[in-house]
């Protein structure tokens, strides 16, 4: 079986605390009707792609709405994982990294060879995936757009972006 993971990652759908302009760590913010909207557009492109083994996603209520459509169209339940939640306050950018990269390769060694889906949000997918994929300056003035899938690849030894949302 290959080493290689595929994870298609991207962040919540639009939510309430964002029309509202509340930032951070907000679990109960729920998504707007825009929002769903994006959500079930999101689970129609990656349902009609590669085949998605498992679909994760952060604890947070906003991240769980978005993930619920793409689980229920490729058939897979939904993976809660506390480590993929949103920036707290106090939180350094190193202590987010460190749960991140937890939380990626977990799901890289538990998915060798597979397609995932993972749901997170602007900060936390930001930093960590920044790090992971050594993408330096081309992911900052890039805030990743709502519900817009992206591509990381574990292939065994390290991580990989073909492309960031937004960057040249």
């Amino acid at each position: 079986m290959s080493a290689r993971v595929r994870v298609w990652c991207l962040r919540h759908g639009e939510s309430e605390n964002v029309t509202r302009e509340v930032a951070g760590a907000v679990p109960s913010a729920p998504l707007t009707e825009r929002g769903h909207q994006q959500a079930a557009a999101v689970a129609r492109t990656l349902a009609a792609g590669e085949a998605i083994g498992a679909v994760y996603c952060s604890t947070a209520v906003r991240a769980r709405q978005t993930a619920m459509p793409t689980a229920a169209a490729v058939g897979v339940d939904i993976q809660a994982l506390p480590d993929l939640v949103e920036v707290g306050d106090g939180k350094t950018g190193y202590e987010v990294t460190a749960r991140m990269a937890k939380a990626f390769q977990a799901i890289a060694d538990q998915h060798r060879g597979e397609t995932v889906a993972v749901v997170g949000h602007v900060a936390g997918l930001t930093v960590a995936i920044g790090r992971l994929c050594a993408l330096g300056a081309a992911v900052w003035g890039t805030p990743l757009p709502h519900a817009q899938p992206f591509l990381i690849e574990w292939d065994g030894s390290a991580w990989h972006c073909p492309s960031w949302p937004g960057a040249n």
